[in-house]
């Protein structure tokens, strides 16, 4: 079974690498990057036709290398993946929508926590597409993005844990981007709520839908 992962940023890749080790370690992975899709997208403040296209693009890449299912790791293009899981006959899975799922059933009181700014309200207004009652608090660290980028992953987590604390009356606290998964350990210890990470969620939900 073979699984492509498309991603935006490189800091991405290990999480969703070190989620299939612990949930379905068989699955064999193909990792496509353009890492420049991040940066376009924070400069020009919208999901471009432009942007669209490369997600597209490399959705057409996935197909013609025989993958079975495609799961994108980036938070910040939603509609253009959804525009993919219209037309590709195969399960596509957006970055987050598992883990919605699995918010969902846990509570309407739902807490997001980012590290880049464009993902927020692309996320939020999916949710609520979901759900439209929800009662959404969110939170973003861009610090802790860039502590993440210099290589300070200690920081990056410690930052992510000092906001969390704001989360605790929720249903379920939800760590946006794949690439904050590797603080659930961190962001766990000061709150009461469940923390769900979406390389777990959506590796579990690929499995299940390819099994």
């Amino acid at each position: 079974m073979r699984i492509a992962l498309i991603h935006a940023v490189r800091l991405a890749m290990q999480p969703v690498e070190d989620a299939f080790r612990r949930h379905w370690p068989e699955a064999e992975r193909i990792n496509l990057l353009d890492d420049a899709l991040s940066v376009d997208r924070e400069r020009d403040r919208a999901l471009t036709a432009e942007l669209s296209a490369r997600i597209s693009a490399l959705a057409n890449y996935a197909v013609s290398a025989g993958a079975s299912g495609i799961l994108y790791t980036c938070s910040a293009f939603g509609a253009a993946i959804e525009a993919v899981q219209e037309r590709v006959r195969m399960p596509v899975l957006k970055p987050n929508e598992a883990m919605f799922a699995e918010a969902l059933a846990r509570g309407t009181r739902l807490g997001l926590l980012a590290t880049f700014p464009s993902s927020i309200d692309s996320m939020a207004k999916e949710l609520r597409q979901l759900a439209p009652h929800i009662e959404l608090e969110t939170g973003c660290v861009p610090q802790a993005l860039a502590a993440l980028q210099a290589g300070d992953s200690a920081q990056h987590d410690a930052l992510l844990a000092a906001i969390a604390p704001r989360f605790t009356g929720c249903d379920a606290l939800m760590l946006a981007q794949f690439s904050t998964a590797r603080a659930c350990d961190a962001v766990a210890k000061v709150v009461r709520c469940p923390v769900l990470t979406s390389p777990d969620s959506a590796v579990l939900a690929m499995r299940k839908r390819l099994s």
